[in-house]
């Protein structure tokens, strides 16, 4: 019996439906370079897909989403960053990490990326479709840093609510800045590297002011860790820790 897991029916499903995408997105960016956007019609996508008109339409509501095949399944990705984050990372770090997800769709396949770009300038209709799908991470992103504070708890001199947002968009507007520079110089380059650099500009403009209201995280030496308030103090350890290390994490914290 072989070893060798078998993937799952909804993963083979999956993979089928974005592999269906990216063949009407192919046939749709071949029409739309060779008779122009307006003179394309949905009929003539599917025919050179190889598929019916009703099969287009369960994959994309019309013409104009046909080139972007892969903008639903990153933007499950770049969720899926932020769900699995460690509890004490920075939430801009996080983001960061999330908004990667699309420069890596663009990046695994650059002459694609560069020839969409080109269409999109080109044609109004498919750049607000694109402006529209860039819209939808940056509200993934600012409900995220929204959610790392207390709106409740908001009170004079704390400004996470507004450096939430500004750092949401300036997230996405470094991730946009960097992806067009390189999309106009026909892909080349490291586009990671330069993303990250962009990055480093953002957490050094906005890393050092939000989340600076959020609680520290807990100090822990070797098995156990401390919290404390004015008046009371928490430690938690490990049933295993030797109680010679328990009673130093408790000293050093009444010192502190």
């Amino acid at each position: 019996m072989s070893d060798t897991a078998k993937p799952s029916r909804s993963h083979t499903a999956s993979s089928q439906r974005l592999r269906m995408r990216r063949e009407l997105a192919a046939a749709a960016m071949e029409l739309f370079a060779t008779k122009g956007y307006e003179a394309t019609t949905v009929d003539e996508i599917a025919a050179t897909a190889g598929v019916a008109r009703r099969t287009f339409f369960r994959h994309f509501r019309a013409k104009e989403e046909a080139i972007f095949p892969d903008h639903d399944d990153t933007l499950v990705r770049a969720q899926a960053v932020l769900e699995a984050a460690p509890a004490h990372e920075n939430p801009l770090d996080t983001v960061c990490r999330g908004i990667k997800e699309v420069m890596r769709m663009y990046a695994a396949s650059p002459k694609g990326s560069v020839e969409r770009y080109k269409l999109t300038r080109d044609v109004p209709a498919l750049r607000e479709r694109e402006i529209a799908s860039v819209a939808r991470y940056e509200r993934l992103f600012t409900r995220y840093l929204l959610g790392h504070f207390d709106e409740a708890a908001h009170r004079d001199g704390d400004d996470d609510p507004l450096l939430a947002e500004v750092a949401a968009s300036a997230v996405v507007t470094a991730h946009n800045h960097v992806l067009r520079r390189w999309l106009r110089n026909g892909g080349v380059g490291d586009v990671e590297a330069q993303l990250d650099h962009a990055f480093a500009i953002v957490r050094k403009t906005f890393g050092t002011g939000f989340g600076a209201n959020r609680p520290a995280a807990p100090e822990r030496i070797g098995g156990a860790e401390t919290t404390r308030d004015d008046e009371v103090l928490v430690t938690v350890a490990r049933t295993d820790t030797p109680i010679g290390e328990i009673m130093r994490t408790i000293e050093r914290a009444l010192r502190d």
